[in-house]
C-alpha cells in the first residue's frame, strides 16, 4: 500500500469516528432531557393527584365559592391533558409552550384557591386540609428543581447541538429542532394578597 491510501483510510477513519462520537453525544444529551421531563412528569402528576383532595375538604367550608373550585378542577384537567401531551414530544416547543401555559393558569386558580382560604380560619386550621397543603407545597418545590434540572439538560443538548462543528452534522442525525425549555409564567400578581386600606 501506497503512503497517500494509508493516510487517505486514516483520515476516512477519523472523520467516522468523529461523526460517531457527535451521533452518540446527541442521543446521549437528547435522552438526558427526556429523562429530566420525566421526573417532571412524576412530580406533576402527584400535585394533579393532591388537587381534588384539596378540594374535597374546603367543598364543606366554601359552599358559596363553587366557581373557585370548579376552576381548580377544571384548571388541573388542562394541565394534566398537556402534561400526556407534553410527555410523548418532550422538549417539543409547541408542547413545552402549552405545559407552561397550562401550569400557568393552574398556579393562578391555586392561588386564588389559596386567597380564599386564608379567608376561613376554620378551614385553614383542619388537620387534612394543613396535611394537604404541605404536601402540595413539598411537591411544588420537587416540581421546582425537576423542572430547573430538565431545563439544565435541554441547555446543554442545544448547546452541544450548535457547537461546531456538530451543527454541521446534526440534522443528518435527525436532531435539527431544538429543544424548549419548560417555562411557568411568574403568578405572584394572582397569589399575592391583595390591600384593604381602611
Amino acid at each position: 500500500m501506497e503512503v497517500s491510501t494509508i493516510v487517505g483510510l486514516a483520515v476516512i477513519g477519523v472523520i467516522v469516528i468523529y461523526l460517531v462520537f457527535v451521533f452518540n453525544k446527541l442521543v446521549l444529551y437528547s435522552n438526558r432531557f427526556k429523562n429530566a421531563f420525566s421526573q417532571i412528569d412524576v412530580q406533576l402528576k402527584r400535585r394533579y393527584d393532591l388537587i381534588p383532595n384539596l378540594v374535597d375538604t374546603a367543598k364543606g367550608y366554601l359552599k358559596h365559592e363553587r366557581e373557585t373550585l370548579e376552576s381548580v378542577i377544571k384548571a388541573r384537567n388542562a394541565a394534566a391533558d398537556n402534561l400526556s401531551s407534553a410527555g410523548q414530544t418532550p422538549g417539543k416547543p409547541a408542547a413545552m409552550q402549552s405545559l407552561g401555559q397550562a401550569e400557568s393558569n393552574l398556579a393562578g386558580a391555586l392561588g386564588r384557591f389559596n386567597l380564599l382560604v386564608e379567608a376561613y380560619p376554620d378551614l385553614k386550621a383542619n388537620e387534612t386540609m394543613m396535611r394537604l397543603t404541605e404536601e402540595l407545597t413539598s411537591t411544588e418545590n420537587k416540581i421546582a428543581f425537576a423542572r430547573q434540572a430538565f431545563n439544565d439538560q435541554v441547555m446543554q443538548y442545544n448547546v452541544f447541538k450548535q457547537s461546531f462543528p456538530p451543527v454541521v452534522f446534526a440534522g443528518l442525525f435527525g436532531h435539527a429542532a431544538h429543544a424548549s425549555l419548560l417555562e411557568f409564567e411568574d403568578r405572584a400578581d394572582i397569589q399575592s394578597v391583595p390591600r384593604v386600606q381602611l
